[in-house]
């Protein structure tokens, strides 16, 4: 591995502190000291050990990331080249068609609309505001939030979306959730990772330590009547939940890019993940807000488990009721779709009656300033007890 060096009072060094901000471990997310790879030279890492602890998911990205920046450095000799061949021979309309020759580039899509990453498809489509489907449609008074893409016989989900987590969170996430407060990204892992995701979930669910959800200010056993699911902490470190520590750590991937983008948070970090299951029995959840009571968490992100999902079938869907707006948002809980929202009374929601087996995973992450504020009051509510991960640490209860 390389030490990652930066130059001393020079005029980019905002370029390079803004640099540095989005480096960090990619084993415990420490972003002191790093080490760079010296294959790909995209990741880093704050230790050999911790390297070598990683090299069994790393190698995936390694070797496609290598190749896009061998692409990537021949794409920009090529235009470097026209570029210099045109000046060098000019004539007469040359000068347009060099700037064309030199800026040639994808267009970003505007917040709101589909947007498709390269190999693997990840389709990001926004739910709340806009009156179309996946399908062209509109469901009723509200806005089904549904993808016709997918990315089944996708291999290289897990690489793609760690190189792409930047473009993927700058260019709509932070967009898409400050025009609209919610935001939806489907086929996020691929289906081989959400499998193996899956996987951990349904065993950790066999074990039995699923309990009946609570409320943030439950004083007795009343919530059976208002929440139907079992759920049970995770930190993702646990012995067979290493799936679901590695879905948190692109979830928090996301989140390190957004961080000082959406709207005027600064999260500093979460709650543990919260897996929760709907046994299929007709329970669901009544219409309720995160966070009422500003205990911190500013936004809420939940991976959805559920192969094969029928809505019309199954039921289960989310349904947003966005503040001020006169639709409201059906999110189906489909298979390896990610959905961000804000956990204030800007989004009302519920959960309406499952009759499938139904999972997700929540997450819940903090804005520094209303979480210290909260906790002076004592609201410390939210995910088991309040309890926080650094997003630059390791996961360790606060």
């Amino acid at each position: 591995m390389e030490k990652d060096s930066g130059s001393e009072g020079s005029a980019c060094d905002g370029t390079l502190d803004s640099e540095r901000e989005r480096q960090f471990c990619e084993l415990c997310g420490k972003m002191e000291n790093l080490l760079k790879c010296g294959r790909c030279r995209s990741s880093f890492y704050c230790s050999k050990e911790h390297q070598k602890q990683h090299w069994k998911k790393h190698k995936l990205v390694c070797k496609e990331a290598d190749r896009t920046d061998n692409q990537q450095q021949q794409q920009q000799q090529q235009q470097a080249d026209e570029q210099q061949s045109t000046t060098q021979a000019p004539h007469k309309g040359s000068e347009s068609e060099g700037t064309r020759t030199g800026t040639a580039a994808q267009s970003v899509p505007e917040p709101g609309s589909a947007l498709t990453m390269k190999e693997p498809v990840v389709s990001s489509s926004s739910a709340a505001g806009s009156s179309r489907t996946a399908a062209g449609k509109e469901a009723g008074d509200g806005v089904t939030v549904s993808s016709s893409s997918s990315s089944s016989n996708n291999t290289k989900a897990n690489g793609q979306m760690r190189s792409s987590s930047q473009k993927l969170a700058t260019e709509y996430i932070v967009p898409c959730m400050n025009k609209h407060g919610i935001c939806v990204v489907d086929n996020f892992l691929g289906e081989e990772v959400g499998l193996r995701i899956l996987e951990n979930v349904i065993a950790l669910h066999k074990t039995g330590r699923f309990t009946d959800g609570q409320l943030v200010s439950q004083r007795s056993d009343s919530s059976k009547d208002i929440r139907g699911d079992k759920i049970t902490w995770v930190e993702g470190r646990e012995p067979g939940c290493e799936n679901i520590g590695f879905l948190m750590n692109r979830m928090d991937d996301l989140v390190r890019h957004c961080n000082g983008k959406l709207g005027n948070y600064k999260i500093n970090g979460r709650t543990k993940a919260m897996v929760a299951c709907y046994p299929g029995n007709g329970t669901g959840y009544v219409r309720h807000v995160d966070n009422p009571n500003g205990d911190g968490r500013c936004v809420t992100c939940i991976y959805y488990l559920n192969k094969d999902w029928d809505p019309k079938e199954h039921g289960g869907l989310l349904r947003i009721f966005p503040e001020g707006k006169a639709r409201f948002a059906d999110i189906e809980p489909r298979f390896d779709r990610l959905l961000f929202f804000w956990s204030d009374r800007r989004n009302p929601h519920e959960v309406q009656p499952a009759y499938a087996t139904r999972y997700a995973i929540t997450v819940w992450y903090f804005d520094a300033d209303e979480r210290a504020r909260a906790k002076e009051k004592y609201l410390t509510g939210a995910g088991e007890k309040g309890v926080k991960v650094e997003l630059n640490k390791t996961s360790d209860p606060s």
